[in-house]
């Protein structure tokens, strides 16, 4: 295909020859747009319209400038060669040739530091300043920092000392301390916006003296309430105990006034109580008190504890950056001293060199005669600014917002769907406020849509997702979407959208829960990937090679994260070990776990036990590790007969207790020892690495399941020790000190491994893989939030203010503009999910599941849902999925009993018609997925260490390994399977009520008829007749009549007593310790010692105390009484009997006694119960006193009836 069949062809011919005029040209993913830049250099250097040298091209990574130059070497090369050249043109394009590596082709920074390498003193810099890394930057602020630090604890102003009263929580605990020093970091990150914060007015003490009177009066509710087990009476109490807490400490503190700080602290944590979200039941919360009236009372409280917390944060928020300011001086001072600067400064430096010298600006506007710039949506204000400033027509213009540019001089390139840089300050609405500015002076805007990447059925998809919500806007939030034209055909024979369903969404309860699926997810992908690549026989084009299609591999399969962690934890781990259990290799890129991988653990405590020989526990952890490999039971045999584990402690030779054995752990105290003291006289890698060479860690290292990766991060800690030494500190401690603190924080990256052509799955953020592509995409961590709950910045560039929450308080303008900051916010998670999807070629993969409707949820793949769920008539309607196997019936493979969803209505695997769009979508089947995989790594590394020429002896050994391991798996599937079964008659009775709506659609019950003769009055037993097991028992409540299970009651009041478990504990705790005979006080003795065991209310003693003083007077009791006299009375009877399936019936016998009638001895076997109604349970019940009525009888050989009496 020409450019001339190109939609978009317009656009590229005035790229190539519209040279006199300033272009912003809009490129949509995979459109091309490095090749259309490199395309107007070089017919700019053909035109003579400039030298090389006069060009500035910026790119916005290392990376791409690197390819940039390459692209430029290969477009000169080849217009060299054009037939059509004329030869001035050629002429121009070899001396370009000869400069290109003398080219500025870089990043923003480098230009920065270009320039002020060259006019250090019109900038006032060193001129051998250095360009300082983020580790050397956070170093010397944590200098800064520490200093400050110990200064404010000696006398703490008000905002360091309301923070420093606050404890941490929870498994995201921080504590203050770290708290402050991430937000004086924030600050001086952004100290261009110089900005101070306003400071709304709030009465602090008299906000505090009105929550806690609130707190008090809905405190005294609970006092009101006749259910004190209820959910919303507990919350109550809870708030009631608080406030008696609290007056109890005021109290004492007497005659000192109330500790305001404190109180803020505690009252932020009451705030979080999950008892606020608990709602109770019924009409009534109490006599004459409905229980909604208390919830409105409960909101109003909450809604004014919330309004109070958020202005005293936010009031909080502005003391703490009017506090943490002079921090930046701090630093700044410190980086002087060092002669460095960080990357902000060098953007500060280079504008305000070039705003506040007009020569400056002359001789380098004059210089640099032609300006490109790529990827310009991820400009921040700071960069447009000096950019434009470079482009003015006329020296004399200081306001970059007032810039007009030489026409033609200015290039730019970007796309604002994947402003995705808001966090580094590069907003949407900066790029759509320059672009019109420049509009408006006369530059043209093109856009490029003919994308050479996706798929054109890929494309429909992404056009159909995200045209409805990038609609632009007034204010320029949102990106105006441009839909992707295509231009490569459709792939034959496979699905290029696939929805991967989550196999078990569910939680144990039946509910869709988002941690179940992201615990679900990660299996599902590392099976989905083992298909793809050993299974299906797919085939992928790669961009190199548009035309040549390639056997899928792993290296073509790239899995994207919004995040990399989540509440402090590693979201990538669970997916490194569902590849690693399949043998599949893949790369970490750039991921946050380096200090939580082994071997880095391994590294840090054995420099640990260098530094400090007295840590018996690291030196331990040393021994026990990777690098010595020594076991537990030598350790302890050492530890025990020879000595501690101390590296300086030396255990003689002819010591008898060093056995054979035990030398090992010898040597290896004495290599620490002789590391410990040398480690001061020697460079902190070499160190290190006499540690890895004495034990031999690289080989050891290398046959890890990821051994690439775990050297490089072995070597990246010497390279660290390095770089700590480079940079001025020698201290062996200080840099175990600095290991640990970056552990703590989770601040490095994995060692980089990856190359061009590197064998491997790719993991990665979408940040990260922005302006790369790969045949394979795979999105993960469905279940991400889009955005956060509170709004995450305001940028206000005129009023150079920058306002972000710091130490968790939001400030007040923040606040004010929350609604429109979480606008922006969501705005750029649909970008971000935008950038994600236009990154395969291939295949799209998106893990759903299939029980949604495909509704919005607040998650980050939520805007692709319309583009892979089907209508709701036709979810049950798949077609054949072409180049798939065969799929079943259902997308969910494990869907508990009780589950939201039914297999009925849940999206069936196959391909579908989405609801938006003209393309398809293939769901797939999780039946199909060998999940669950474990890791096998042992036999694999043996085969490694063996040399086995014949391979006879090897081969051997993984027969006799699979001998084994199949009479390890069947001693250990019989040792699962129970020998007995144990069930109450609870949990029978229950299953059988359960069971009860299923068998409508099975055949009748049949239930033995028994005669009342035979019933013995209508509820004796008195006779052998036909057991009916519990489950034919519950599908007809009438079996409880046919059963002879009789029903009483005592003259207890049960209308306004309480209820619940522990009060009916509480009853039959009573009535199986007291006398027949007792007298009130006894039973209330009795009932009050009951209570104090079981933690019960007054009230509830009181009511089991009538229940039980009621129950000894009824007339079955006092038969009762009569057989405990002859001795012929058991109360809480143990019984068991086996069932006729096999299962045993275990459970305890409230009361049985034994009688004479006419027709000889009976037992008559009570159940006492102390519900307030039975209607509606009487079959339950019947079936539950069946099963003792049978035990009874089974055991003594005798009849027996049972009775259920309602105490």
């Amino acid at each position: 295909m020409t450019d001339r069949q190109l939609s978009d062809a317009e656009a590229r011919r005035l790229i190539r020859e519209d040279l006199g005029s300033t272009l912003i040209v809009e490129a949509a993913a995979g459109t091309g747009k490095t090749t259309e830049l490199v395309a107007r250099i070089v017919a700019v250097l053909c035109e003579g319209k400039a030298r090389l040298e006069q060009i500035v091209a910026v790119t916005f990574t290392e990376k791409a400038a690197g390819e940039m130059k390459l692209r430029l070497r290969t477009g000169i090369e080849k217009a060299r060669t054009d037939k059509d050249i004329s030869p001035e043109g050629r002429l121009r394009l070899d001396a370009a040739l000869a400069q290109l590596e003398a080219a500025r082709i870089g990043t923003i920074h480098a230009l920065c530091g270009d320039l002020l390498r060259e006019r250090p003193i019109e900038a006032n810099v060193d001129p051998l300043f250095e360009v300082g890394s983020e580790d050397e930057a956070e170093r010397l602020f944590d200098q800064a920092f520490d200093t400050w630090f110990q200064g404010v604890l000696a006398d703490p102003p008000e905002g360091a000392r309301r923070m420093l009263r606050r404890r941490p929580r929870g498994r995201e605990a921080v504590g203050p301390r770290k708290l402050l020093r991430d937000a004086a970091y924030s600050l001086v990150n952004h100290r261009d916006f110089s900005a101070a914060w306003r400071r709304a007015p709030v009465d602090r003490r008299a906000s505090i003296d009105q929550v806690v009177t609130d707190l008090r009066r809905l405190g005294a509710y609970a006092g009101r309430t006749d259910k004190p087990e209820s959910f919303l009476a507990q919350c109550l109490r809870k708030i009631e105990r608080f406030c008696e807490e609290l007056g109890r400490r005021e109290a004492a503190m007497l005659p000192r006034e109330r500790d305001y700080d404190g109180l803020e602290a505690e009252l932020r944590e009451v705030a979080r109580w999950k008892e606020w979200r608990w709602q109770g039941s019924g009409q009534w919360f109490g006599p004459g008190l409905p229980r909604q009236d208390v919830l409105s009372v409960r909101r109003a409280v909450k809604e004014r504890l919330d309004r109070t917390l958020e202005a005293l944060e936010a009031d909080l928020a502005v003391c703490l950056q009017g506090e943490l300011s002079p921090l930046a001086a701090a630093y700044e001072e410190l980086k002087a001293r060092a002669c460095r600067l960080d990357f902000l400064d060098l953007l500060l430096k280079a504008r305000d060199l070039v705003r506040s010298s007009r020569a400056v600006r002359a001789e380098l506007q004059g210089r640099f005669t032609h300006i490109f710039v790529d990827e310009f949506q991820d400009t921040d204000p700071l960069q447009a600014e000096l950019l434009l400033l470079l482009s003015a027509d006329s020296p004399d213009e200081t306001d970059w917002t007032a810039v007009r540019p030489v026409p033609g001089k200015l290039f730019l390139v970007g796309d604002p769907k994947q402003s995705i840089y808001r966090f580094r300050r590069a907003d949407v609405a900066l790029y759509q406020k320059t672009k019109d500015r420049l509009r408006d002076q006369g530059a043209r805007v093109l856009h490029l849509t003919t994308s050479f990447r996706s798929a054109p059925s890929l494309q429909q998809a992404i056009n159909a997702a995200f045209a409805p919500v990038m609609q632009g806007g007034l204010e320029g939030g949102q990106a105006e979407y441009v839909p992707l034209e295509p231009f490569r055909p459709d792939p034959e024979g496979r699905p290029t959208l696939i929805a991967l369903p989550v196999p078990r969404p569910y939680s144990d309860w039946g509910a869709l829960t988002d941690w179940k699926v992201s615990e679900s997810t990660p299996e599902a992908v590392g099976a989905f990937i083992d298909w793809l690549i050993r299974k299906s026989g797919w085939k992928v084009t790669e961009r190199e090679k548009p035309t040549a299609e390639l056997p899928l591999a792993a290296r073509h399969i790239c899995i994207l994260f919004k995040r990399f962690q989540a509440f402090r934890e590693d979201v990538t781990r669970a997916y490194v070990r569902a590849l690693e259990a399949r043998r599949i290799p893949h790369v970490l890129v750039g991921g946050k776990s380096f200090h939580a991988r082994e071997e880095v653990i391994a590294i840090r405590n054995a420099l640990t036990a260098m530094e400090w020989p007295d840590d018996e526990l690291s030196v331990f952890a040393t021994l026990r590790g990777p690098f010595f490999a020594l076991t537990d039971d030598v350790l302890l045999a050492y530890r025990s007969g020879v000595g501690p584990l101390h590296p300086l402690r030396r255990a003689a030779a002819e010591n008898a207790a060093v056995t054979e054995n035990l030398a090992p752990v010898t040597a290896a105290l004495e290599l620490l020892g002789r590391l410990h003291m040398g480690r001061n006289r020697r460079p902190i890698a070499d160190s290190i690495a006499r540690l890895l060479e004495a034990t031999r860690a690289h080989a050891g290292l290398a046959i890890w399941p990821t051994g690439e990766q775990a050297l490089a991060n072995v070597l990246r800690v010497m390279d660290l020790a390095r770089r700590f030494e480079g940079s001025g500190a020698t201290s062996f401690r200080s840099f175990v000190d600095r290991l640990q603190q970056d552990a703590e924080r989770g601040e490095a990256a994995e060692a980089p491994v990856v190359e061009e052509g590197t064998e491997g799955v790719r993991i990665m953020t979408v940040h990260r893989a922005k302006g790369l592509e790969f045949p394979v995409v795979i999105l993960a961590d469905p279940a991400a939030p889009a955005t956060h709950t509170n709004p995450s910045r305001y940028v206000d560039p005129e009023r150079n203010l920058w306002v972000e929450p710091i130490a968790g308080c939001a400030p007040p303008e923040l606040v004010e503009h929350r609604d429109e900051v979480l606008r922006r916010d969501q705005e750029e998670a649909v970008r971000l999910t935008y950038v994600a999807a236009t990154r395969a070629r291939d295949l799209l993969v998106v893990p759903a599941v299939g029980d949604k409707d495909g509704k919005d949820e607040g998650n980050w793949l939520d805007v692709l849902s319309p583009v892979i769920f089907p209508r709701a008539m036709d979810r049950r309607r798949p077609k054949p999925a072409p180049g798939c196997p065969k799929f079943g019936g259902d997308s969910v493979l494990d869907r508990p009993a009780k589950a939201e969803g039914d297999p009925f209505t849940s999206v069936a695997p196959g391909m579908h018609a989405p609801k938006v769009g003209t393309h398809t979508a293939v769901w797939w089947d999780p039946h199909l997925l060998e999940l669950d995989k474990e890791q096998d790594a042992g036999l694999r590394q043996q085969r490694i260490l063996q040399a086995d020429a014949g391979e006879s002896a090897s081969n051997a050994g993984e027969r006799a390994h699979a001998e084994w391991q199949a009479r390890r798996k069947k001693v250990l599937d019989e040792g699962a399977r129970p020998a007995l079964v144990v069930r109450t008659p609870t949990e029978i009775s229950a299953q059988a009520s359960a069971a009860a709506a299923a068998a409508r659609r099975e055949r009748a019950a049949l239930v033995d008829k028994v005669s009342s003769s035979e019933m013995g009055g209508g509820w004796e037993r008195t006779g052998r007749f036909k057991l009916l097991s519990p489950e034919e028992v519950a599908r007809d409540e009438a079996a409880a009549e046919a059963l002879g299970v009789g029903f009483a009651k005592t003259e207890a009041a049960r209308h306004s007593r309480p209820t619940g478990t522990r009060f009916g504990t509480l009853v039959h705790a009573a009535l199986a310790e007291v006398d027949f005979g007792a007298d009130d006080g006894q039973i209330a003795r009795i009932a009050a010692a009951q209570g104090r065991l079981l933690g019960a209310l007054p009230e509830e003693v009181s009511a089991a105390a009538a229940a039980v003083r009621d129950a000894l007077s009824h007339p079955l009791m006092i038969r009762a009484a009569a057989s405990d006299a002859r001795g012929e009375c058991r109360r809480e009877v143990p019984i068991m009997m086996r069932m006729p399936e096999g299962t045993m019936l275990e459970g305890v016998v409230d009361l049985v006694f034994r009688e004479q009638d006419p027709r000889g001895a009976i037992w008559t076997v009570v159940d006492f119960k102390s519900d307030a109604e039975l209607q509606g349970r009487r079959a339950k019940y019947a079936a539950q006193i069946k099963l003792y009525v049978d035990a009874v009888a089974e055991a003594t050989g005798e009849r027996a009836r049972g009775l259920v009496l309602a105490v």
